[in-house]
């Protein structure tokens, strides 16, 4: 299920020794170790079969979003990672505790920071969640399984000039969630990307929304739009059929979205058979990004998942001074 990179290592020295670039982190190669101020992440949302719970897991080497790694200078990735875990529904949890190199694990198959634990086997992921929830500290402690019926290492470059990257894993995995902490469980369906950078985000991208939406026909259609810094806007617009097979298809048309109530971002989609989506609800609204459900009017087998990044706020001094608030950064 895996495809080694021709550079992968547990340590920023061990990458500075070679002399390739990394090719790709695909699959689940979590000693992977991008090239300093580069970055990696897995992806992994799954939504209950009624609709009324979500999960959103993100497993960060070189935190993208951390004030730390900024602040270091870029120095070493490997000394910022961190699992953010969101629980949207009733109850509700929110946890990014970012680790020094000291707190971490990695191999080939598990990644391992503070007391939260990923494994990669051979029918997809075992995560075990320990973590301390931001600002309110409250625990979050539980386990999650993700099923893949297949593993996909088709990469999408998403800037001209070869620096950032994007693989659709897998957008119909299924997902399995019992918490103890809250109390909470529930199975329904799932989906798997993975990102990585060979520099930081900022430095490719002004803006980008991402989406992702269930057709009736088992495909789901992934659409990336993307405000490069160096040159205009770019489109990528692939359906994945049930067995993974991956085919670029028409972008569609853009439309506006009401931005973000508090924080005002800037939200665009794509129509689908001409029709623009609703907005259902939002479910992260920050300086710099935004999470939110959308609901078209047909076509579709269930609601939208829409993102938004601006990395020209996420570079800003005020909201790196805004962010150890919610996302801390501990030692065991």
């Amino acid at each position: 299920m895996t495809l080694p990179p021709p550079h992968a290592g547990a340590s920023a020295a061990d990458a500075a020794q070679k002399v390739a670039e990394p090719e790709t982190p695909t699959g689940f190669r979590f000693d992977y170790t991008p090239p300093a101020g580069g970055y990696a992440w897995w992806y992994i949302d799954g939504v209950s079969e009624d609709g009324e719970n979500a999960i959103v897991i993100i497993i960060f080497v070189g935190s993208v979003f951390s004030p730390y790694y900024a602040w270091s200078g870029w120095a070493d990735p490997s000394d910022h990672c961190a699992i953010n875990v969101a629980l949207y529904g009733r109850p509700q949890r929110w946890s990014m505790t970012e680790r020094r190199r000291g707190d971490t694990l990695r191999t080939a198959d598990t990644y391992k920071t503070g007391n939260s634990r990923v494994t990669a086997t051979e029918s997809g992921l075992d995560i075990e969640v320990d973590e301390l929830c931001a600002p309110l500290p409250q625990r979050m402690r539980g386990r999650v399984r993700v099923a893949l019926p297949y593993s996909n290492s088709k990469r999408f470059q998403l800037d001209p000039n070869g620096r950032h990257f994007w693989s659709p894993v897998c957008p119909h995995a299924s997902v399995s969630v019992d918490f103890e902490a809250p109390g909470l469980s529930w199975r329904g369906h799932g989906y798997v990307d993975t990102n990585y950078g060979l520099e930081p985000i900022y430095k490719g991208f002004d803006y980008w929304d991402w989406s992702r939406t269930p057709l009736f026909n088992g495909d789901t259609v992934i659409r990336y739009v993307t405000d490069p810094v160096s040159s205009r806007q770019r489109a990528l617009h692939v359906a994945i059929s049930p067995d993974g097979t991956v085919a670029e298809v028409d972008a569609g048309s853009d439309c506006d979205l009401k931005p973000t109530p508090v924080w005002r971002i800037r939200r665009r989609a794509g129509t689908l058979e001409g029709t623009p989506p609703h907005i259902v609800k939002t479910l992260e609204d920050t300086p710099f990004y935004s999470r939110s459900m959308l609901d078209y009017a047909s076509g579709t087998s269930g609601l939208t998942t829409h993102e938004t990044l601006s990395c020209r706020r996420l570079k800003s001094p005020l909201v790196r001074a805004m962010l150890p608030f919610r996302m801390p950064r501990l030692s065991l």
